[in-house]
Formats: C-alpha cells, structure tokens, sequence
C-alpha cells in the first residue's frame, strides 16, 4: 500500500482503520481569540498520515506547522474538526484521557533536547516509564537499555547530558520517545540545534527506526532535512498547500559516507 498524506481524504471511523491511518484529520480549525481579535492558525485541515510514514511538516512561521504539530500531539485541541489517532476521535477525551493517549500513542524529539541536567541519560529515558504502574523496575531499567541501544548510545548510559556532545543528547531524547513503544514519532525542529554532519547523523536514526515500521512526523523549516523523508507537507496560511511525495528520498548513512570527519563541537 502506497503511503499516503493528502488534502481531501476521508476519516471516517472505519475508513481509518481499513487504510491503517495512524494520524487522520479532516476540516480541522483552530481560532484562537487574542482579546476582541481571532487568529485562525488552522484552516479546514484535511490529512492522512499512514502508518510506516516518514513525513515532514514545512512552512514559514506563522504557517500553522506548529499549531498542526500540537494538534497531532495531543498538546492542543483544535476548535472544529475531527482528529483520529490510531482509530482513537481525540475530540471526545477529556485532559487526562489526552494525557494518557499521549504518553502510549506518541514519542516526542524537541529541538532543545528536554533533558533533566541532574540525571542520567538511562534516567532520562526512563521518564515516560514513571506513569506507568503496571511496569517493574527491572522491566523499566531493560526497556531503556534498549532504547539507548537502538539510537547507539548503550555505552554512555550513565552519563549526564553535560557529559554529552549535542548530537547525543539528541539521541538520548530519540530513545526516550522510543521507550514507551508509540505509534508515532512527532519531532519538532529535532536538527535545529545541530551542526550539518550530527544532523545527518540524527536523520540517519529516524530513518532507520522508520525502517522498522515506526511512523515518524519531523517539523522542519530545512529543505535538505526534508529530502530524508518520504514525504512533504508544505503549511501556508493555516492550510496545506503542497502534500508530495518525495522522489527517491536521501539516504542518510550513504550521505554520512561521503562527509568528511569534522573535529568540531555540536552547535548548542
């Protein structure tokens, strides 16, 4: 099944299901009231993103990408619309129902890494795990492990971010989002902080976590950063302008092969 991402799609509850959406959207709107003032950041949004995707959201600031990526985060509720997430309609949970559905369904990447300074990188990862009472410590502890191991990072687990270039901190913040097994990545800005060869680095694991069927959704103002991806969804105006596939996506490992080694620090 092709992937797909486009204006106009249907996102009726069994529809969803049948095209194994894990993100579906329609006539989504967001108005929000600045005094006698209403801002509308979305506009009648329509979209699919299926699962095994690798999206990237792009557009100018004050596009609507990033009131979207809230959305889709479940950090936002939009005014009008639908919104399913893997065949859940989030417009009928109340805020800890959202709180929940957040911490099983979605991994989250932020540019500025969102590490705790104090703590480990295993305890970083951890994190998410906490809200979870069903878990044992053991079976916490050997989830993150493998979390780090899956981003290369096993033999640094007890170091503290300021031990840390940037590139793994990014890295560290990648195994958090993976540790409670979500349905999709949501990254925001995720090479932002990063120098060009650590940011291919970066793209490099998202592609290879996207490979073992893990959907992933980037924000990215990069064109180069985009051309990693799938495909692209270009916001303009509150609306989706452009939904594309991208023509033979760039392969991050065989980029990394060409660049030369840089003895430089990770730009923070």
């Amino acid at each position: 099944m092709p992937h797909k991402c486009r204006e106009g799609a249907p996102v009726a509850g069994e529809d969803v299901n049948m095209s194994n959406a894990i993100i579906s959207v329609k006539a989504l709107v967001k108005i929000y009231k600045m005094g006698d003032v209403e801002v509308h950041a979305l506009r009648g949004v329509n979209a699919d993103i299926m699962k095994d995707d690798f999206v990237s959201i792009l557009g100018k600031s004050g596009s609507g990408k990033s009131t979207f990526m809230n959305i889709i985060g479940c950090l936002d509720v939009p005014t009008r619309g639908q919104y399913l997430l893997d065949g859940v309609d989030v417009s009928s949970l109340n805020k800890d129902q959202l709180a929940n559905l957040r911490n099983r369904k979605i991994g989250f990447v932020f540019q500025s890494f969102n590490l705790l300074s104090r703590t480990s990188a295993l305890e970083n990862v951890e994190l998410p795990l906490m809200y979870n009472k069903k878990i044992t410590s053991r079976e916490m502890r050997e989830r993150s492990l493998n979390a780090l191991e899956a981003v290369g990072l096993a033999d640094r687990s007890h170091h503290f971010p300021n031990q840390l270039s940037g590139g793994e901190q990014q890295r560290v913040a990648i195994a958090r989002s993976l540790v409670n097994d979500p349905v999709v990545i949501l990254a925001d800005e995720p090479t932002g902080n990063l120098d060009t060869r650590t940011s291919v680095e970066v793209m490099a694991i998202f592609q290879k976590l996207n490979q073992k069927g893990i959907t992933v959704v980037i924000v990215t103002h990069e064109p180069d950063i985009a051309a990693f991806t799938k495909r692209n969804i270009t916001f303009r105006d509150g609306k989706i302008i452009r939904a594309m596939e991208v023509d033979k996506p760039r392969n991050a490992m065989d980029v990394l092969e060409k660049m030369p080694l840089m003895a430089v620090e990770d730009e923070i």
